[in-house]
């Protein structure tokens, strides 16, 4: 591994110190207190916000900045972002279009435009709702299916400086994340 590189930097946050990675990264109790720039009358807002601010910003940037799965996905099945989050929402079992729309957080109209592409594609298909027959629900077909695992593929391909990491340090981060899904 080597200094500056994103594993490094990894390591480096979750208190490790590999021979590349320098010394690690501050632990909690290090920060508590008041961090960044007085603002006068303002509250001084604690580094633990601060630290929590930094640490989002970092996810986002992993996660959205570098989007070369996402990029990946939709160039393999010559679709939009959208539209292969749309597949994977599917993928559990059928959905209305409202909470097809509400799931993608996008409009009804945009989410009937979204289905119109992926059925005239073959990868779903618009049926009677059984409960209700005022209503249509959207499923995947058999290409959709196998378009939506191939998605699922692509994206779960966890990145080269991830993979990279040291057991514990992966650990770590699997506990980490399984505690932020509850929010």
């Amino acid at each position: 591994m080597t200094a500056g590189t994103p594993a490094s930097q990894a390591a480096t946050v979750m208190g490790t110190t590999t021979p590349a990675a320098g010394p690690p990264a501050p632990q909690a109790a290090e920060v508590l207190g008041t961090a960044g720039p007085e603002v006068p009358g303002a509250e001084p807002r604690p580094a633990a916000d601060d630290a929590a601010a930094r640490v989002w910003r970092r996810m986002r940037e992993l996660v959205l900045g570098r989007n070369e799965r996402r990029r990946e996905v939709c160039e393999a099945l010559d679709l939009s972002f959208i539209r292969v989050k749309a597949l994977l929402k599917l993928r559990p079992g059928p959905r209305t279009m409202r909470d097809l729309a509400t799931e993608l957080a996008i409009d009804r109209p945009y989410a009937t435009v979204v289905i119109d592409e992926l059925e005239r594609r073959g990868l779903v298909a618009r049926t009677v709702h059984p409960n209700d027959r005022r209503c249509r629900q959207v499923s995947l077909t058999a290409a959709g299916e196998d378009a939506a695992r191939e998605a699922d593929r692509i994206l779960s391909d966890p990145p080269p400086a991830l993979a990279a990491l040291p057991p514990a340090d992966l650990a770590t981060l699997d506990r980490l994340t399984a505690a932020l899904e509850s929010w």
